[in-house]
């Protein structure tokens, strides 16, 4: 007998994007049931044991900021934490923290055991139940392994890598999401026979080594911040003991080992087809890429804390076996290292992006929501704020409210979305702080004052964070008073703060310390006192910025019809008209990053609108778009 069980919103795939999306729903309120074909695999990390860096880092802290709990874990789970670029500019600032693995998979399926009104269960998806409605096609939920049927109202599709996954170690394949796991089949042909497109991408994970077999005496130590940022808003501070990474470098004689056998690298061989992540290449492509280079930085990492498991960050490759202990042995420190775990590479199926509204809602069938690397990025942190986003509009869809659309001048999160859906991709998308073209007010410190009273308006936030964020906001509002209401030689200690050589240390080393109206003496958290500081140094160009911001906001709000044929615009350009017709951007500021447009195009187009009869089908409200 076939089993059905019933539920708001159906999540599959329990890794990054998965737990992010069934938290975000069931959070909302909608009845949720998240799907992973072995709970002992819950937001495990597949490749790099770390959380963060320098753009993503910021993601993280927008992620926290609405509610999430990718933060809160790694700052609980952390063995060394890192702030990148220190000495540049805070907008460039980007939280990194190593993971102990296995205790980052223990704390986020503690997550989700205790979240209420989710229920996670192991089973594996075979394909996506759909039904043809007046409008179209509509998702009613999946089948499943074993007679059963899952009915939702919508489903947040995360499969990860495992849609038709094929692993690669030198020139032997087999089937796998990731080494020792099954790939899934029935997900790709589900949505190819539903009407979807499907392409391949690529990735890549380097040897493991025993700990134990190191030389690290003759490697060079990189030891953890002394003061440690936290990630999540919620942390007062990191407490835990911080273990030590190391750092060594490939060689001539590597890279002579590597060129030798480039006749087995299937990137090199034809074997591999697809296209991997640019800023993350394999080994043998760094060789062949930068061939002038004498030597390439190599991070050991350890993966956790009760373990001797080291990753070998810069290393990925998909080598055969010989080759790989080769190359290590090659490596100064590692001259007898034994590898635990061999590199290899993984190609993927993924859906390009022209099928994605920007709520992550597929064109296609309406209430399929699609989130992390089948939308063709890469990294858990994107992942991660896919799935919060594609969650909280699955639930928002099924209150009948205006989906969450961030813009690119609100959150990192909103300048992701937008180039995915947007601008497509071409090979895995990765998350840069030179993305972001108002990266300055989008600094990982200020993430919980452009987004928690969103999240909390939603129902993202919970009543303990909203109680933290207030109390934060009430010490901003104080310092910044005492700021403008103390004086030295005459001068607000505010504008003495807007000189670029005027730093907050300053007033506490310098400023007569029986002052009463002094700051120093309010003991105002170091969190409060960075974003006071980074607000006023920043307030200049911030305030030269606005105006750029409220052209955008403008042309936001011109809407564009869902039903224009674009094809029958009088003078638009051929490749305007194609790239209009499958982007189908909401409105003229998407309309006006979709590659290829110009400015001639938009002003063709708002003129056709003008003239359009005025019974026309009018755009539907979405909300704030980017």
């Amino acid at each position: 007998m076939n089993s059905i069980y019933e539920c708001d919103v159906l999540v599959i795939g329990a890794g990054h994007a998965g737990i992010e999306a069934a938290l975000a729903a069931a959070r909302m309120g909608a009845t949720t049931v998240l799907l992973t074909t072995n709970v002992d695999t819950v937001g495990k990390m597949s490749c790099n044991p770390s959380i963060g860096g320098v753009g993503k880092g910021n993601l993280v802290r927008e992620i926290d900021a609405l509610g999430g709990v990718m933060a809160r874990t790694i700052d609980e789970t952390g063995i060394q934490f890192r702030l990148l670029n220190r000495r540049k500019g805070p907008a460039m600032h980007g939280p990194r923290a190593q993971a102990d693995k296995w205790a980052y998979h223990e704390r986020v399926l503690w997550e989700c055991l205790n979240q209420s009104r989710l229920i996670l269960r192991q089973e594996t998806v075979e394909s996506l139940a759909v039904e043809k409605t007046a409008k179209g096609l509509r998702v009613t939920g999946a089948s499943v392994r074993g007679d059963a049927t899952y009915r939702a109202r919508c489903v947040v599709l995360c499969a990860g890598t495992f849609m038709q996954g094929l692993l690669h170690f030198g020139d032997k394949t087999h089937r796998g999401g990731r080494d020792g796991e099954d790939a899934v089949y029935g997900i790709s042909r589900s949505l190819q026979e539903i009407g979807f497109s499907l392409s391949r991408f690529k990735t890549g994970t380097p040897p493991r080594l025993h700990g134990g077999t190191i030389d690290y005496d003759r490697i060079e130590l990189q030891p953890g911040d002394e003061d440690p940022v936290p990630f999540s808003f919620l942390t007062e501070r990191i407490t835990q003991p911080q273990l030590p990474c190391w750092i060594t470098y490939t060689n001539p004689k590597v890279h002579e080992i590597i060129r030798a056998n480039l006749h087995r690298a299937p990137m090199f061989t034809g074997q591999i087809q697809s296209t991997g992540p640019r800023y993350c290449p394999s080994v043998e492509t760094k060789i062949v890429r930068f061939a002038d280079r004498q030597r390439h930085q190599i991070f050991l990492e350890p993966e956790g804390r009760r373990n001797r498991e080291i990753y070998c960050n810069g290393l990925a490759t998909s080598l055969p076996r010989d080759v790989q202990e080769a190359v290590i042995h090659a490596i100064v420190g590692l001259e007898r290292a034994e590898i635990l775990r061999f590199g290899y590479a993984v190609e993927y199926d993924y859906l390009p992006l022209d099928q994605l509204h920007p709520s992550l809602e597929s064109k296609l069938v309406e209430g399929l929501f699609l989130a992390g690397q089948v939308n063709g990025t890469t990294g858990y942190e994107e992942a991660a704020g896919q799935g919060l986003l594609a969650g909280a509009n699955a639930a928002l869809k099924l209150q009948g409210r205006t989906p969450l659309i961030l813009g690119r001048d609100q959150a990192y999160l909103g300048v992701m979305i937008d180039d995915l859906v947007t601008r497509g991709v071409d090979e895995p998308y990765r998350m840069f702080t030179s993305r972001a073209e108002y990266r300055l007010r989008l600094r990982h410190d200020n993430a919980d004052r452009r987004l928690t009273p969103l999240g909390r308006e939603l129902g993202l936030v919970e009543d303990h964070r909203w109680e933290v964020f207030q109390r934060k906001m009430v010490a901003i509002d104080a310092l910044r008073t005492s700021l403008a209401a103390t004086c030295r030689q005459g001068v607000p200690l505010n504008r003495l703060l807007a000189r670029p050589d005027f730093q907050w240390q300053d007033i506490c080393d310098d400023f007569p310390q029986e002052c009463d109206d002094f700051p120093k003496k309010k003991e105002f958290s170091e969190d409060v006192v960075q974003t006071v500081v980074y607000d006023i140094k920043y307030a200049g160009y911030l305030s030269r910025e606005d105006a750029w911001v409220e052209r955008q906001r403008r042309l936001t709000q011109k809407r564009i019809p869902e039903d224009v044929d674009y094809s029958a615009i009088p003078h638009l350009r051929m490749e305007a008209r194609e790239k209009l017709s499958r982007v189908r951007p909401w409105n003229f500021a998407q309309a006006g990053r979709v590659s290829g447009i110009t400015p001639a195009d938009l002003a063709v187009l708002a003129v056709y609108l003008e003239k359009r009869p005025r019974n026309a089908a009018e755009p539907k409200p979405i909300g704030d778009l980017p």
